[in-house]
Order: C-alpha cells, then structure tokens, then sequence
C-alpha cells in the first residue's frame, strides 16, 4: 500500500472533489466548492516527492523531470481513480488529485436534462460540453458515453489525457487511448481514428488548432464526435472554435462548423442550499437551422435569442436554468446574481445588491 493512500481513502471517505498535496502546506481537500485543510504536518519537498514517485509511471516521471509538470491517471482498486497533475512550484512539488468515481453515474443518477440522452443517440456531428475547470464536464461526457454503450451497437473510440472514466464494453465496443501512453497527442490519435472504423469519438479536450480542425473532420465525415472546451456559454464556444484560425480562414471554418455542429451543453456549478454538495445549471443549444445560419453569418451575439425561443428543442438558456435552481429552494439569490448573465433579473431575490466581483455593473 503507498503511504498517499491514506489520504485518498480520506478524501473519497469526506466526499471531495479534489485533493491538493503541496510542499510547504499540510493536504488540503475540496468540499462542496471550499478549501479545507487536513490535520496534519506541514508536507516537506522531499517527503512529498517520495510519496508521488510511488504511484507514478517512469514514463511520467521522466516528462515531469523534463518539463515540470505532467499529468496521469492513478487507481486505487475498488474505491476509485484519480486525475493526477504534478507540478514545481516555488515550495517543491505540488500535485492535485481529482476524484472520478469508480462506477460511471447514469444520466437518470445526475439528473441530465432528457434532451442530452438524445445526444448520444446521434448518427454524426459535433457535440461539445462546455464550461469552467471542475464544472463536471467529463461526468456528463462519461454519461452520455454510457448511456450510448448501453443503447447502441457501435464503435466508441475515446482520447484522453489521463484516461478518466472507465467504460467497460456492453451494446458497444469501447476503446480508450491515453495520450503520452498509447498515442503521441490528441491530433496523432485523431489521425489515426479514422482509419480504426469508430462510431463515436471522445476526444477529452480541444486543446490546439489541429485537434479542432481534425475534430470537426471526423464531425463532417459521418461520425459523432464528443469534446470538451473551457468555455462559459454557447456563442462563446463557437466564438472560440473560430477565433483559433488564422483570419483568412475563418469564413470557411464557420460554414464548416455550421454544418458540423449538432449541440453546446455549457455547464455551472452551485454549492446547494438545501444540503450539502453541489448542482449543475445548464446552458443548451441544439444546431437548429436558425442557430447554424448564425454560425454561418457570423452573427453569435444573436444565439441567445435562439436559446430562449427553442424550449420545445430542449434548449435552455443559463439564466433560466439558474432561475429554476433559485425558485426550487436549491441555490442561494446570492450566489445566482453573482454567476448570472442578466443580473437585473436576480436583484429582486437579493437584499443586497452585490456581486462578488465588483467590477461587474448591474444596470
């Protein structure tokens, strides 16, 4: 048994999302949202260091060595695996442990809007879930994974940097590739996707120019593609897919991603009211004809209008998705007018008209 075990099993145990070990500090866990520091020392650099060498691959280790950081996937047997990055910093090394679950939760289980079990069953197209680190993008990918492995008989192929959730093979075959183990990057094993007859893609994150273009390729070549961008909304997710070509490019990189694209899931977290833990407020966009000739016509600012008149699609726009959460008890009016889009909205609910970041104004 490794010595960091212990502190795995404990934060597993407390229900936290993620567990920091930095030289210089003692462990410190992430409940519901805050930070909260483990009874123990002050973790020393070279401790720490013998502690993470332990449960890294050589492979990793020497990447760490030569660039600093590095990520990793770590399992511990029937309790769960972790998202490892490693990292120098001033202190030492640090590293942060995120937690993903053992047994993939359903879409029924996380409470998905129905509309994002559709996804799963599409022939082709680009699917992105998007929103900030930690938002629970790749639960919502794992579910929509699952949900399709379940329901179809299909090649899932899926890319990831570590591999995260587990799938094992029901309706569908499943293959998962870790980059840095099983294929040199993203777009390496992009490449070589096509040529390995899948159905559905995951590629874990559209990280640079090539991967995207590849990405929206396969899109366009008749196979459902699933990805992830840290995005906050829906036309800023588009907007960013363009804005990553060169200028000369992007008419035709719109036109393109007009017809590849079939939905934008944006995610934001909430710490519950009504008890502990967290919930998910969605943002939804399904690439109806009106919302690609937007994409087509450059016109993003105007995708919202799209969201709020396309209920019966199953789109939603955050703003109402935070209203539903505050009208059911679930979320405070505070923290709703602080991650709002249109704070006038939420200033009736709050007795004190202020956000958490000053510079927003509220007209």
């Amino acid at each position: 048994m490794a010595k960091i075990d212990a502190f795995l099993k404990l934060m597993v145990e407390s229900g936290a999302s993620d567990l920091h070990m930095t030289a210089g500090n003692p462990p410190i866990l992430r409940l519901h949202g805050d930070l909260q520091r483990i009874k123990y020392k002050v973790l020393e650099n070279d401790e720490l260091k013998a502690m993470l060498y332990e449960i890294t691959p050589e492979e990793r280790i020497r990447v760490f060595e030569e660039t600093g950081d590095v990520d990793f996937g770590f399992e511990l047997p029937g309790l769960a695996r972790f998202r490892v990055n490693m990292f120098q910093q001033k202190n030492g090394i640090g590293a942060v442990f995120r937690l993903i679950p053992s047994k993939v939760k359903t879409a029924e289980e996380l409470g998905l809007p129905p509309i994002i079990t559709k996804l799963a069953m599409l022939p082709k197209g680009l699917v992105l879930v998007t929103g900030p680190t930690g938002s629970g993008k790749s639960t919502t990918l794992a579910a929509i994974i699952d949900y399709a492995n379940r329901n179809r008989q299909d090649h899932i192929l899926t890319i990831e940097d570590p591999i995260e959730f587990v799938h094992q093979s029901r309706g569908c075959l499943v293959n998962q590739r870790e980059v840095g183990i099983h294929t040199q990057s993203f777009a390496s094993a992009l490449r070589s996707a096509l040529r390995e007859d899948p159905d559905i893609i995951l590629v874990g994150e559209m990280r640079d120019l090539e991967t995207i273009a590849l990405a929206i390729e396969a899109a366009m070549t008749g196979h459902l593609v699933l990805s992830t961008l840290h995005t906050i909304n829906a036309s800023k997710t588009v907007d960013r897919i363009v804005e990553i070509f060169p200028h000369q490019q992007q008419p035709q990189i719109r036109s393109t991603l007009a017809d590849a694209l079939r939905a934008v899931v944006s995610q934001t977290l909430f710490k519950r009211i009504d008890r502990p833990g967290r919930v998910v407020a969605f943002e939804i966009l399904i690439a109806t004809p009106a919302a690609r000739n937007l994409i087509r016509e450059g016109k993003t600012y105007q995708i919202p209008s799209v969201i709020q008149t396309g209920r019966k699609y199953g789109m939603i726009s955050l703003d109402d998705s935070i209203m539903e959460l505050l009208k059911k008890g679930l979320i405070s009016p505070e923290e709703a007018l602080n991650k709002a889009v249109d704070k006038g909205r939420f200033l009736p609910f709050v007795k004190q008209a202020e956000t958490a970041d000053f510079t927003e104004v509220i007209a």
